[in-house]
């Protein structure tokens, strides 16, 4: 872990318009910076960096957030990781805490795995370049494959002589460990002595999501025995769980982000010739069946897939295999068959980036529904196994769980049944019965606090679209209307608190705030504002008070996300409706946060005082007893009171 005297030094290191000028083009408007946004694509630029606020905003997509967060995004990099970039950058040498042992010995040994990966793919493509065998059968390979020398060093692809031991002297002259050359799989030991693995081979490196490299793939070239296979993929290891991998990652990612669109494809030279043809947002599976880990990641970068398999049966049922654990994620799955014989590598080179890109869009298909369609021509007129289609349609649709896909759940719904010619409401409760057996699984697991075998719990996002669906109330209209307003007392904290409040006293504003007779997360109805109002006020108790930048670079980045949000709203949000509500008016600003402090407070307490009475009156117009009713007029009266002090006596809430 990296200790907190190091995030410091990293967090007052931090220029916002240093990191972001090093990916975005930055024109200087007035206060503010102003570039093309790098996460989606536009022609007038909308994406504003502020130096003062250390945060940046795009008004067209609305991507948000810090400098930290920008790393995170652009580079897709963990919160660790972007420390790591910024700490380079800023030549800040890391202290790292405390860890265990084992901890240590995996970090070492991740470590230098990358180093001899490295040192490997320098190389193979030095042989590649540089020796006659390399030139003459690995490069030659290469180019009647259609590669240019550009698309080669960009994949930094190479060659392994056909020696028995060419690569194993070199590396072990330079000292690497042999039991890390075999644990990378490119060293193995043959009669007793080291020898190359990956000989005679053409060499694809893989990356990670930083460009590091995880392994390789060797293709055989020549002539091979029954024995030996076309393609040798690195062994699993400390850095390398091939089902974590999506080949050409670290090359689509940018694309996948700016087109938010992500296809898939099978093998490593269909994902080259693609990016060749300019077709850039494409990654492979490697020929293997997609796992969850693998839609996960391709989730970080958008929720649109497109698969693009050959057009035989074996294409066709390996893309249905990773069909329901893709809807469990999120993700919109299209599905593009190629013309028979054609994979995306001959075909794109047959007709052209252009042409390519045109039949992705014309014949892209709905993946629930092509599943639907083939399952029917399976079942013909067999009425046990349309029985069985129907049911397993409706639990691919229950996995549709999040609030924001309901519409398309139901539109999914209204579809099949015409398709199956059964009863829209039939298959609505076939639907619902699964997302219930799902509850009823999730429940069970938790009073054993254990996860669900094979099952992950349904959101709670799920469940609101659920519950609207049945009552008829919208997920809106439930939200907080004056969340606003409560956010308002996070931005005086994290811009004001340190600032004096007294000089009687020296007190400061959130002395101020947190010596008023009211719990303001009470208060609170926002769970966002309770976290924050929470972990702010524990850091005041130790007397241990961190500003905005504190919470702006927060390790939780939903945190970090909202922190930046709420730091970008006008000043004028402060109030907003008060007049109308409370006849108040007000000042807004950096040069009265005194009086925006109390008048921001004073909302909030006014707000509850107002609920109160509001329930108090509805208790007295049910009071049958004349004790009951004394008591809701004496508390109408001090609640009057209250409400009276608040607006009018104190004098620093009414400006007129």
């Amino acid at each position: 872990m990296i200790s907190q005297n190091s995030i410091q030094q990293i967090l007052s290191r931090i220029d916002i318009v240093d990191i972001v000028g090093s990916f975005v083009k930055l024109k200087k408007r007035g206060a503010n910076y102003l570039g093309l946004c790098p996460f989606h694509n536009e022609k007038s630029p909308s994406f504003t960096v502020s130096p003062g606020k250390e945060i940046y905003k795009c008004f067209g997509c609305g991507a948000s957030g810090n400098s930290i967060s920008f790393i995170m995004e652009h580079e897709k990099y963990s919160y660790v990781e972007a420390l790591r970039w910024l700490a380079q950058r800023y030549q800040i040498e890391l202290e790292e805490t405390e860890v265990s042992p084992e901890v240590k010995q995996y970090q070492l040994m991740a470590d230098s795995l990358f180093i001899i990966n490295n040192y490997a793919r320098e190389y193979f493509t030095d042989t590649l370049f540089n020796k006659e065998e390399g030139q003459n059968i690995g490069l030659s390979y290469f180019e009647e494959r259609g590669f240019t020398e550009e698309t080669i060093k960009k994949f930094q692809l190479g060659y392994s002589l056909n020696t028995f031991d060419a690569f194993a002297k070199s590396a072990l002259e330079k000292g690497y460990n042999l039991e890390y050359l075999q644990k990378t799989g490119l060293v193995t030991i043959r009669n007793d002595q080291p020898a190359d693995n990956y000989r005679g081979r053409v060499i694809f490196p893989i990356h990670n999501q930083s460009g590091k490299i995880l392994g390789f793939g060797a293709r055989i070239l020549g002539a091979k025995s029954d024995r030996a296979p076309k393609y040798i993929n690195s062994p699993e290891n400390e850095i390398y769980v091939k089902s974590r991998v999506l080949y050409g990652t670290y090359f689509a990612r940018h694309a996948i982000d700016k087109q938010n669109e992500c296809l898939l494809v099978e093998g490593y030279t269909d994902v080259i010739s693609l990016h060749q043809a300019g077709v850039e947002n494409v990654v492979a599976s490697s020929g293997t069946s997609l796992t969850q880990d693998q839609l996960r990641l391709i989730k970080k970068y958008t929720n649109n897939l497109t698969i693009l398999y050959d057009g035989d049966s074996a294409g066709v049922k390996a893309a249905l295999r990773g069909l329901d654990m893709a809807i469990e994620e999120g993700l919109n799955v299209k599905l593009v068959l190629l013309p028979d014989k054609e994979d995306p590598d001959s075909y794109v080179q047959k007709i052209g980036a252009a042409a390519f890109r045109e039949f992705i869009q014309e014949h892209k298909q709905d993946f629930v529904l092509f599943k639907l369609q083939l399952s029917m021509q399976e079942a013909g007129s067999d009425s046990t196994k349309k029985s069985q289609l129907v049911n397993e349609i409706a639990e691919t649709i229950s996995k549709i769980d999040k609030a924001e896909d309901f519409t398309r759940q139901q539109d999914y719904i209204r579809q099949c049944s015409q398709l199956l010619h059964i009863d829209e409401q039939g298959l609505i409760q076939l639907v619902n019965k699964f997302i219930r057996d799902r509850l009823v699984k999730r429940e069970q697991a938790h009073a054993r606090n254990q996860p669900a075998p094979g099952d992950d719990a349904l959101s709670e996002e799920a469940i609101a679209a659920m519950e609207a669906a049945e009552t008829g109330i919208s997920v809106e209209s439930l939200l907080n209307g004056h969340e606003r307003q409560e956010k308002e007392l996070v931005k005086i904290l994290l811009r004001f608190g340190d600032k004096p409040f007294s000089e009687e006293d020296n007190s400061t504003v959130a002395d101020y705030v947190f010596h008023l007779p009211y719990d303001f997360e009470a208060l609170a109805e926002s769970e966002l504002v309770k976290r924050i109002l929470r972990e702010y006020k524990a850091l005041y108790d130790t007397g241990n008070l961190q500003d905005k930048r504190w919470f702006l670079y927060h390790e939780d980045q939903a945190l970090s996300k909202q922190i930046a949000n709420i730091l970008e709203d006008k000043e004028a949000d402060l109030s907003i409706n008060w007049k109308d509500r409370f006849e108040i008016d007000t000042v807004y600003g950096d040069n009265a946060y005194l009086r925006d402090t109390i008048s921001t407070t004073n909302y909030l307490i006014l707000r509850k005082i107002k609920k109160l009475i509001h329930e108090n009156q509805e208790e007295a117009k049910k009071a049958t007893e004349m004790d009951q009713i004394i008591a809701c007029l004496e508390m109408q009266k001090h609640l009057n009171a209250l409400e009276k002090e608040l607006t009018n006596g104190m004098g620093t809430v009414i400006f007129k």
